[in-house]
């Protein structure tokens, strides 16, 4: 039997007057699937995102999380999704466990101080529960940040640009983290990042966009040889310099 996917995106368009920033996208995130959106800047990824969070409203298109209309449904929608990125940075003069109470208020948690206890052990932030979101470090911000993300514990989560730049070691660990989350939970992941071997090692299919368009879908581990590029990077590369030249091969 086929499982109904967490995320269906039918005809999505987001016009700024004459400029369609997206331009008619379609695909999907089934349950326990991690996709890649991917493309240079400009290309239409945060507009994409944004659109699916409904922090922007789409000029056009279809927006479906767990069988809903996102239109009819936002409130109810809005409690089983999150989102997770290095520059959506936590409220500064909150400490860490106040970050997490305020958030989980937000998101009606259940057993809230459960929850905030079991996420300060598995990201390792016990230690830091006192201290305030504006004195702490990159890596740890972007492990509380990632924390605040799955409070809700969320059959969709969106992460745009969740590692961008950090350390390989903390990178490794956020990447851990969300693989186990997705595993445990079956939840759908949908991932932008400009980092190829990230987007290599973590997901199951990876959409190219290219001036607000999908030009390119498939395996991010196949993907390149099919185009006749030699890995995911150079695949990147040629969208973003070349995309006409994809459109006709």
């Amino acid at each position: 039997m086929t499982k109904e996917p967490i995320l269906r995106v039918t005809d999505l368009t987001k016009e700024y007057g004459p400029i369609k920033a997206v331009d008619g996208i379609s695909f999907s995130v089934n349950p326990g699937e991690i996709v890649g959106l991917l493309g240079p800047n400009g290309a239409g990824k945060t507009t994409t995102i944004n659109m699916i969070l409904g922090i922007l409203e789409s000029t056009d298109g279809l927006i479906e999380i767990s069988g809903k209309d996102l239109k009819q449904c936002r409130s109810e929608i809005s409690k089983n999704i999150n989102f997770a990125a290095v520059y959506a940075h936590m409220p500064a003069n909150l400490t860490v466990r106040q970050n997490l109470y305020v958030f989980g208020l937000l998101y009606e948690v259940e057993n809230l101080k459960d929850r905030i206890q079991f996420l300060l052990h598995e990201f390792d932030l016990e230690y830091l529960v006192n201290t305030k979101a504006g004195l702490l470090s990159s890596g740890e911000m972007s492990r509380l940040n990632l924390a605040k993300a799955i409070i809700n514990q969320p059959h969709l989560l969106l992460l745009d640009e969740p590692t961008a730049s950090l350390d390989p070691s903390i990178s490794r660990l956020i990447r851990e983290k969300i693989q186990a989350y997705v595993k445990t939970t079956q939840a759908g992941i949908l991932w932008t990042s400009h980092n190829m071997n990230e987007i290599e090692a973590v997901c199951d299919e990876v959409l190219f966009l290219s001036r607000g368009t999908i030009l390119l879908r498939g395996n991010p581990r196949t993907l390149p040889a099919e185009h006749g590029k030699k890995d995911l990077e150079e695949l990147f590369i040629t969208v973003a310099r070349e995309p006409l030249f994809l459109e006709i091969s």
